[in-house]
């Protein structure tokens, strides 16, 4: 299972107002682990930066006058998430953002490239109900280590939403885990590597058997006669 955790940072609230992306950051998770790849680039907006959205991440417009513009960058976005499940923190903000900016730069929409978006804003909200849910907030209440995020930033974002993201699913995949389990018992598979095993077998001494024909003979005398092993045992055909 390929899943990319994906977080923007951006010069404003509002996409439809012409605010920009300014910032992009993905890591993937494969199989529920986060592997080596990532996404990351700076990106200059071609605008004005608003003074609360500097505030919040401390990037400026002179910083990024350098940057990549998105469309030149679009196509290796596009290319690393594409079939994969996006995993993104209150969704709806990025990805009207990321919708907006693939729009102007004459590509698909975000669902074209993935199969699914999982907005784990709303997920903490289902399992969290009245409590605070930002990133800050599930940090502290799955034990993760936050202490080195004084600004947002794309790049740090995805990787702090990785490890809340599979803490809030643990016990969901436990339950899948349990569950398949049941399913491959009742089918009768075999789990993989099993079926290479050697298994040991170590016969029983002459001291160990000769004690195992005294314990029949001892359980035969008690029950008069009634012993089964030593019933079952007469009843074997020698060849």
């Amino acid at each position: 299972m390929r899943q990319i955790v994906l977080d923007t940072e951006t010069t404003g609230l509002d996409p439809g107002k012409g605010h920009r992306i300014i910032e992009i950051a993905a890591i993937e998770l494969c199989n529920r682990k986060v592997s080596e790849r990532r996404f990351h680039r700076y990106l200059n907006p071609e605008r004005e930066i608003d003074a609360g959205a500097a505030e919040v991440h401390g990037l400026t417009l002179e910083r990024l006058q350098d940057e990549p513009k998105f469309a030149e960058i679009a196509s290796a976005l596009t290319e690393f998430i594409r079939g994969a499940e996006l995993i993104i923190h209150n969704a709806p903000f990025d990805v009207g953002f990321l919708n907006r900016e693939l729009e102007l730069s004459g590509l698909p929409m975000l669902d074209h490239y993935c199969t699914s978006i999982i907005d784990t804003l709303k997920l903490a909200k289902e399992l969290h109900p009245g409590k605070k849910n930002n990133l800050n907030a599930l940090c502290d209440r799955y034990q993760i280590n936050n202490s080195h995020r004084t600004l947002h930033g794309a790049l740090l974002d995805t990787e702090l939403l990785a490890e809340v993201y599979l803490s809030m699913t643990r016990g969901q995949k436990s339950l899948l885990d349990e569950e398949n389990a049941h399913l491959e018992s009742q089918s009768g598979l075999i789990a993989p590597g099993l079926s290479s095993l050697k298994v040991l077998v170590l016969p029983a001494s002459d001291e160990e058997l000769a004690k195992h024909e005294q314990q029949l003979e001892d359980i035969d005398k008690t029950s008069k006669g009634s012993c089964l092993w030593k019933k079952l045992k007469s009843m074997e055909v020698t060849p």
